[in-house]
């Protein structure tokens, strides 16, 4: 299965596809390359319980909708707004997506 990059922009994505084939050919190194992924890819930011729940709300979605969106369980999203539990992997990634871009994004 192949992973899905999400990208800042449209046009990071066709630059990072770009030097993907650059070094793919060897035409730029291994350093260079992982550079151009912290540049162009969204980055991942750990979130705390009442930002969590700060999003949710600004979405205007129940916790059980929001879940829906996020393909978890509503117990998920309730152990994280209050701080017993954190997102992690997948999760948290479509979590910075959605306090970036909004619920839109994922949809």
């Amino acid at each position: 299965m192949k992973k899905t990059k999400t990208y800042k922009s449209d046009a990071l994505a066709a630059l990072h596809e770009t030097m993907s084939d650059l070094y793919a050919s060897g035409g730029i190194d291994k350093k260079t390359m992982l550079e151009f992924d912290e540049s162009c890819l969204t980055s991942v930011q750990e979130l705390s319980a009442a930002e969590i729940k700060a999003i949710r709300e600004r979405e205007a979605v129940s916790q059980t909708v929001f879940a829906l969106y996020l393909n978890v369980s509503k117990e998920s999203v309730s152990q994280w707004e209050r701080g017993q539990k954190k997102p992690a992997g997948t999760t948290l990634k479509l979590l910075s997506l959605v306090k970036k871009k909004g619920l839109a994004s994922i949809a």
